[in-house]
Parts: structure tokens; sequence; C-alpha cells
């Protein structure tokens, strides 16, 4: 077995191991239902119709491999740098840091999303006040939760979290059953049939299939304050299997109740099944669990993109400020920094209302897909390294080895390809996204140069 990684567990001394198997998981789903299901599946049926299932399952399977490999690294190296400590010790210096740093800047622009998600939602109780003043309320709250102990964190998101899960699971059975009884007319067919914006449709919405997954990569950051490695793995299969029964039995519902011609993103697309069959309240109800949704999809991404602005801050790529702990274990001002992307929200819905979802949702889009990169990438090379008796031995053990990173590196490339090949402006965004990270690698490895060599 591979041994423990010294450098990262000691940079990391004071975080504090409390987060059950269970709390892990509601951190990932949380993180992961918020704007990409519930309000990012407009977008995504706009472009494919129908066929957008097909764009779940494809980013299902991805998802799965990364899960995979997320569960062995992390099982194995527990530590909130995460994908950032598997591209140090497994690849090297510079897929480190991008992967940290591309994340943080990713992960903290996410929570402007939700902001703006959430303000959206208020608007159908309070259409006459600012979606600024939404913002900066539920800020206030977000920043409160994030402040108190780790395990006091992890029980209030637990809950949080599970008032989402357990009403899509109803909204699941509520829509089958409609569709079933012949209560509400099959739509998968209709207007132009399962394919009106032809093959390559789902291809196209691939994006934002992609996008609801993400944060099924939370375990990994949280795994630096996880009660034990088997916890881990729990949580890792846990996530995967939540996530992917959810998103793939909420999406078939919609395109099958809903016109895919009538998606928009003015409200959730949740919101606008259940007045499409007429159940008093039934809107208003849903449109509270969107906006809890989006709440607590803030709530992860403001906790993780702390640690990882933390483990940054620990291992020398950031200032030091940013690595202190408060008594209750928790980096106050690593906090405060990663809140950021409200500012950015605040920006958008002043001056681009309309595009702001859209355009918060590129710029996490391929922070979040470098992470996915390092970390499969990272993990072909940990399996290289393994004997047969060491594989067997790694407490999340992968049935797919090396060969589903592989297979799952390729796809997730292939999937970015796409993404640059139809839109030039993802594609320059994405290169000076990267261009920067490299320049500000190459102006800072001078400064943790020597904590490196001391650390051998």
């Amino acid at each position: 077995m591979p041994k423990p990684v010294t450098q990262p567990a000691g940079n990391e001394d004071g975080l504090r191991h409390q987060l059950t198997a269970g709390q892990m998981t509601m951190v990932a789903v949380g993180g992961s239902i918020g704007t990409g299901l519930l309000l990012g599946t407009a977008a995504a049926i706009e472009l494919a119709g129908p066929a957008v299932i097909l764009s779940f399952v494809l980013a299902a399977f991805i998802s799965w491999t990364v899960a995979l490999a997320l569960g062995e690294l992390a099982s194995t190296h527990p530590a909130a740098g995460s994908f950032g400590v598997y591209g140090d010790l497994y690849l090297n210096r510079w897929s480190g840091f991008v992967s940290r740093a591309g994340y943080w800047l990713a992960i903290a622009v996410s929570i402007g999303a939700e902001m703006v998600a959430s303000a959206t939602y208020m608007q159908l109780w309070f259409p006459r006040v600012s979606a600024i003043v939404w913002v900066f309320v539920f800020s206030g709250f977000l920043l409160s939760i994030n402040l108190l102990s780790v395990r006091s964190y992890g029980r209030f998101e637990f809950w949080f979290a599970m008032i989402k899960v357990t009403v899509i699971a109803a909204f699941i059975v509520l829509g089958a059953s409609l569709l079933i009884t012949g209560r509400s007319t099959p739509q998968y067919t209709t207007h132009g049939g399962f394919y009106p914006l032809g093959f390559g449709a789902p291809l196209l919405a691939i994006t934002f299939a992609i996008y609801t997954f993400g944060g099924v990569e939370f375990v990994a950051v949280a795994s630096g304050e996880s009660s034990s490695a088997t916890a881990i793995a729990r949580a890792v299969r846990m996530t995967f299997i939540t996530l992917t029964l959810l998103y793939l039995g909420a999406i078939t519902i919609l395109v099958g109740i809903m016109p895919w011609n009538r998606a928009g993103v003015t409200e959730s697309p949740f919101v606008t099944v259940f007045r499409s069959v007429h159940i008093a309240g039934a809107s208003h109800f849903m449109n509270f669990v969107v906006l809890t949704a989006a709440l607590s999809g803030a709530n992860a991404a403001l906790y993780i993109s702390s640690r990882m602005l933390f483990s940054l801050a620990r291992t020398g790529w950031a200032p030091r400020v940013f690595g202190r702990l408060s008594k209750k274990g928790t980096p106050t001002l690593a906090l405060l920094a990663s809140s950021y992307g409200i500012v950015v929200a605040l920006a958008l819905e002043r001056w681009a209302p309309g595009k702001a979802f859209e355009y918060i949702l590129r710029g996490a889009f391929f922070g979040m897909m470098l992470s996915w990169i390092i970390s499969l990438a990272a993990h072909i090379n940990f399996r290289r390294r393994l004997s047969g008796a060491q594989v067997m031995a790694i407490p999340a053990r992968s049935p797919l080895g090396k060969w589903g990173s592989i297979v799952g590196l390729v796809v997730v490339l292939a999937a970015i390809g796409k993404t640059w090949w139809d839109s030039r402006v993802n594609l320059v965004a994405g290169l000076v996204f990267l261009i920067a990270l490299s320049l500000l690698y190459l102006v800072l490895r001078p400064k943790t140069r020597a904590a490196e060599i001391s650390s051998k």
C-alpha cells in the first residue's frame, strides 16, 4: 500500500476530523444539486429536446469514472488539497497547483451562480424586490453557517441538502405516476420527435449535463476532515449512486411531462412542470424547494472553496494568513476570501442579469473539468505504481482499475474539445484561464521551492 502523504497531512494540521460518511455525502450532493439540475436543465433541454436524456447518461458515465478514481485516491490520501495533492504526488508540481487554484476560482465563482438562482426564485413571491437585496441577505446567512465548527456545519448541511433529495425523489415518483396513469400525456416524441434538433444535439447539451454532476469531487476535498478512510469510501459510493438516480430520474420525468420547447431560464423547469399538471400550490412549494437547493449548493461550495484556499496557503501557494484556523477549526479568512463569487454575482445582476447564470457557468465549468482531468491522470499513474497486494489493500478499490480512468480521461477531453469547437468564446476563455494559471505558477514557484526541498 502506498504510504500516506505526510507532507500534506502535516500542512493541514488543525482541521477537525469529524465528518461522517453521510455528512460528506450530503456536502457533495448539496453542492451538486443546485443550479445545475434545478435551473440549468432548462438550457440543456432547449439545446437537445427530449434527447437531453442521452446527455445525462453520458455525463453519468463520465462522473462514474471520476468517482471511482477519487474513491481510491481520497481513501489513500485524505486531504483538503485532494486532487492538488494527487497531482503533486503522481504528476508534477504544475498540475498540483493549477488544479487547486483553478478549482478554487471556479467553485468560488459558482457560489455566485447559486446566488443568482436564489434571487431568480424569489421573484415569484417578491417581484418588486431587487435581486441584489436577496443576494446580500442570503450571503450573510451562508457565511454565518460556515463559521460554525465542521461538525455543526456537517449536521446543518446534511438536513439542508436532505430537503431537496427527498422532494426530488418524490417528484420522480409523482411524475412517473402521472405518466403511467395517463393523467399527463408523454412528451418524449411530440414537437419534432425525440431528436427535434438533430442527432448531434445531445452533445451540444453535454456541458450542462456534466456541470450538474459537478460536486462528486467534493467528497475528495471533504476527506481532509473525514472521520475515517472507511467513511470516505462509503461517501464516494453513496454520492455517485444518489446523484445518478436523482439526475436520470428527474430529467426523464421533466422531458416526459413538459414540452421541451417550453423550457426557459426565467424559472425552474420543476416549477413549470407542477404548473402544467395544475396541482394547487405545488409551484410555490417547489419554488421553496429549489430555493433551498440553491442555497444548499452555495453553502457546500463555500465550504469546499474555503478548504481549497486553506490548502493553497498551507502549501505556500497563497498568503499564509489564509491558512489560519479559528478555535473551532474553521479557516475564517479563507472563507471570507472565497466569497468573492458573491461579488461577481452582484456585478452580473447589475450589468448582465439576463445572462448572469450562463456567464458564471462558463467560468466554473473549465475549473471543475480541470480537477477531473488531473484526478483521472493522477489515478492512472497511481495504479501503475502499485503491486497486486497493494491494490487489494485500497479502502475504496475501483473494479475498473486504471482502465476506467483512461476511458474517462479520453471522454472528458473529448467533451471539452466539443465544447471548444462549438463555441470560440469557451475556447478562448479556457485557454486564457489555463495560461493565466501557468504564469501565476511560474511567479510563485520560486517562493515554494525552499518548502518543497525541506519536505523531502
